[in-house]
């Protein structure tokens, strides 16, 4: 056996009487970034619509200039960490297609870990410089033509740096990424057919399409309806100087961009059933019980 080989086993002891004996992993890293994905939509529909709703149907803001400004930045750190987490999914599976046999060690759960904290974190910087040079940080630089308004005017340069940093760069990679996953998963697809098809004919023997084909199509839907959701948004911004939240035009799309953080859930409901059953035991409160660490989501399989 190689000695790199037997230097990565290592052996782990069980007690029946001792539950904590063994160490369990409880996530993977691809299940750090479906939960980091999944607190940015959670986030979006707990804090930003509420108060996008509010100010749709009376069309005043009453939580004061301070208020405007911390919304202002929740709003651009979460629509932000959306297209990063996209990003570092789009990365996750790319590794996990075209070199499976060594994804496990390249991509660890603290990897992951330090990579998503980092990508918070820069969604964060971003954000505060985003609003402090278009004078829309602090309570002091908004200026509003009346008292309950809450107007973002964002300036054009920043405009295509931001379009540049959050749209054009991470999507391009997204697009090439997924270019690549789908023609490894098409050849994988064509290899399981024709083994398939031989152990049918020796052995009657049913074979199933590997799952990483369906991640990666289930993922391709969630950055095509993510780029349906953003493209309308920066062509509307492109064609001002100067834009402000003030414009009906700027509403319409920007909850658009609220929208696709509601979808996102829908379609991994659609097409995982592990999905549904898990929010369902979240919803239900069922994960408190002492027993849901023996909840089976994957039936079929055992």
């Amino acid at each position: 056996m190689d000695k790199n080989y037997r230097q990565n086993i290592t052996v782990q002891y069980c007690f029946p009487d001792n539950n904590s004996s063994c160490r369990k992993e409880l996530h993977t890293p691809t299940n750090l970034l479906i939960l980091s994905l999944a607190a940015v939509d959670l986030l979006v529909g707990l804090i930003v619509m509420p108060v996008k709703i509010m100010e749709l149907i009376d069309s005043c803001w009453y939580l004061g200039k301070l208020g405007c400004c911390i919304l202002l930045v929740i709003n651009g750190i979460l629509l932000s960490a959306s297209l990063c987490n996209l990003v570092f999914i789009a990365v996750d599976r790319y590794i996990a297609v075209t070199d499976p046999l060594l994804y496990s060690t390249k991509i660890t759960v603290c990897k992951m870990s330090m990579m998503i904290i980092l990508g918070w974190s820069f969604c964060l910087l971003f954000a505060i410089m985003y609003f402090y040079f278009n004078d829309n940080l602090l309570p002091s630089q908004i200026s509003t033509r009346c008292y309950g308004e809450c107007v973002v005017s964002v300036k054009f340069f920043w405009v295509i740096v931001d379009l540049v940093v959050f749209f054009l760069t991470p999507c391009s990679v997204i697009l090439v990424l997924y270019s690549i996953i789908f023609n490894v998963a098409r050849r994988q697809a064509r290899t399981v057919r024709a083994v398939k098809n031989g152990a049918s004919k020796k052995h009657g023997a049913k074979l199933s399409s590997p799952s990483e084909t369906k991640a990666a199509k289930t993922l391709g839907i969630v950055i095509f309806v993510y780029l349906a959701c953003w493209i309308p948004f920066y062509v509307t911004s492109l064609s001002v100087e100067s834009v402000t939240s003030a414009s009906i035009v700027w509403a319409v799309f920007g909850w658009l961009l609220y929208i696709n953080s509601s979808v996102n859930p829908l379609i991994y409901a659609i097409f995982y059933p592990w999905f549904r059953k898990s929010a369902k035991y979240i919803l239900s409160c069922r994960i408190f019980e002492s027993s849901s660490s023996r909840f089976n989501l994957f039936p079929d399989r055992f």
